[in-house]
């Protein structure tokens, strides 16, 4: 590539990396780093389907997950983590998540971004400080 042609690409980039239009670039840099996040743990369904904010009731998030709906981690950026396993055969984290349905919790864990969507080996999870 010559120096021309390189100041073009650059030149066209520019504005796409400034207004976002590449986070999977971003999140694949960041995967597999620890994070810390706050958010609420509710049922994935009514986080996608009812575009919930937060949590109903911490009732309606353990009917959802007893009934086989994953428990994800909203958070107040909007975006929705799914618990994962990093380790094979990879499990369900609904039972690691329970405890905390309904609640806003504060976890630590290891980030992956694949095709817009968020995952999240938890390390550690507890209920979050009041005001977080």
């Amino acid at each position: 590539m010559n120096q021309r042609s390189g100041f073009i690409k650059a030149a066209l980039l520019a504005p796409v990396l400034a207004i976002g239009l590449v986070p999977a670039a971003r999140a694949a840099d960041a995967a597999g780093k620890p994070v810390t996040l706050h958010g609420y743990v509710l049922d994935a369904a009514c986080a996608y389907v009812k575009d919930l904010k937060k949590p109903i009731s911490k009732d309606c998030a353990v009917a959802c997950a007893k009934a086989g709906s994953p428990l994800a981690i909203l958070t107040r950026e909007g975006t929705i983590y799914l618990p994962i396993s990093d380790a094979p055969p990879a499990a369900g984290q609904n039972d690691r998540l329970m405890e905390y349905a309904g609640q806003m919790v504060t976890v630590t864990g290891k980030v992956y971004a694949k095709g817009g969507s968020h995952a999240i080996v938890i390390d550690k999870i507890e209920a979050a400080p009041a005001g977080k």
